[in-house]
């Protein structure tokens, strides 16, 4: 893969390719999106049809649209949906009418605090039509007749969302999820699409040991509906991941799991830590992405979500200002670089047993000292030796070795190495 700088870039240009496209719960534009992130990693792509019954859900009806406006006496376009998918309220109904202003005013979406901004409006559960736009056109308007048409479908069809599996040398897996349902936002949610994008393609130039499956699916109905679709086998589901508002410049700010003392929560706490980021560990709550889907208390699995500034926090948040400027190549850059410290601990992460308990055991005569000689932090890796073999019960991990000591996690886990190679320890 290029230099992190390189793929910043990168990142920013993947945002851009999808940033126009109008994105719901279902839909071509989901398919769409789908295939520009096929170009860059190959997916599993699963349709699932309108009706079936997804744990206390149904799966909705399709919805498509391809083009819709108000147009003055004049035929001038003055919300055009062609300019910005947000014009739109998602899952608006097909119309064809012409109507009054204090008629249309019931079916308009303004933001008057932000007089300047186009909302992200949707209806995806409550047969409506409508249109979002800037509180300064509705004021620009003067009253008469509007032409006003949305020319959509909704109807049977499917529920689209993939998968993109890197194998790992235990079935055991870590899943990493997006959502794909958000239209022209660009940092919620195409930035974390992005960023989970090139996790991707850097865990699959490795040899991991977790099984990585990253899921691209509509926000909440979709990842319900992979939760239904896969109930016989979650048990694999070690840990976890929900990627969001991932290209701000706000500080990185982790979403505990349900359970709070889940494996990720304890990485990621000692990842941001001990990288000196500015950042924020929050404890879960039952609103915000899809880790409340996969944190559910019939699942209950150890899922955390890593975002920038959270859901809601930024004034750009569901607004036109979300907008290509917003994310910075930068930003995602960082948020991928703490992704891949995460999960490089949490792929190291095990417990070991000491094959030589009964007093320390000499390492001069098996070369461990030797192999210190000349380095800079010789002292450190010899204490990391040292406290790798005092812990290694078979019930403190690395971490807690890395945690307890205060060294560096790759240094413990390279004495952890060096000691397995000698046969000193093993897992």
């Amino acid at each position: 893969m290029a230099p992190v700088t390189g793929l910043g870039e990168e990142m920013h240009a993947l945002v851009g390719r999808m940033y126009p496209l109008c994105r719901s719960i279902t839909g071509d534009g989901v398919r769409a999106t789908l295939d520009i992130i096929g170009e860059h990693i190959p997916l599993q792509v699963h349709e699932v049809p309108t009706g079936t019954q997804v744990l206390d859900w149904t799966v909705p009806q399709e919805w498509n649209i391809r083009d819709a406006y108000i147009a003055d006496g004049t035929g001038r376009r003055v919300v055009d949906f062609a300019a910005s998918s947000l014009h739109v309220l998602g899952y608006s109904v097909p119309v064809s009418a012409t109507m009054p202003l204090s008629e249309l005013r019931g079916h308009l979406h303004t933001l008057p605090d932000q007089p300047a901004l186009v909302p992200y409006r949707t209806s995806y559960y409550k047969p409506e039509w409508g249109f979002c736009l800037a509180q300064e056109t509705l004021d620009a308007m003067p009253d008469g007749e509007y032409e006003v048409r949305v020319d959509s479908t909704l109807a049977d069809g499917h529920l689209t969302y993939a998968e993109h599996v890197v194998p790992g040398q235990v079935t055991d897996e870590v899943i990493v999820s997006c959502h794909v349902c958000h239209p022209s936002l660009a940092n919620d949610n195409l930035a974390g699409i992005a960023v989970a994008t090139y996790l991707a393609r850097a865990l699959a130039e490795q040899s991991p040991y977790y099984t990585y499956r990253f899921i691209f699916a509509p926000g909440t109905v979709g990842a319900i509906t992979w939760l239904a679709r896969n109930a016989e086998r979650v048990d694999r589901v070690k840990h976890g991941l929900v990627l969001a508002c991932a290209g701000d410049s706000g500080r990185l700010t982790y979403k505990q799991s349900r359970r709070g003392d889940a494996e990720i929560d304890r990485v990621m706490r000692h990842v941001l830590a001990s990288s000196e980021r500015p950042h924020q560990v929050k404890e879960f709550t039952p609103y915000g992405y899809d880790e409340r889907q996969f944190c559910s208390p019939g699942f209950d699995l150890g899922v955390g979500s890593l975002s920038r500034t959270p859901y809601a926090g930024y004034p750009e948040y569901h607004t036109s200002a979300d907008d290509l400027d917003f994310v910075s190549p930068e930003a995602m850059a960082d948020t991928l670089a703490v992704c891949r410290e995460a999960f490089a601990v949490l792929d190291r992460n095990r417990s070991y047993v000491n094959l030589s308990p009964y007093g320390e055991p000499q390492l001069g005569r098996r070369g461990l000292y030797d192999s210190l000689g000349g380095r800079s932090d010789a002292k450190q890796a010899q204490m990391a030796m040292l406290w790798v073999l005092s812990l290694s019960d078979g019930e403190h991990t690395l971490l807690d070795v890395a945690e307890r000591s205060g060294l560096p996690f790759d240094t413990v886990a390279a004495a952890a190495d060096a000691l397995h190679g000698a046969e000193l320890i093993k897992v």
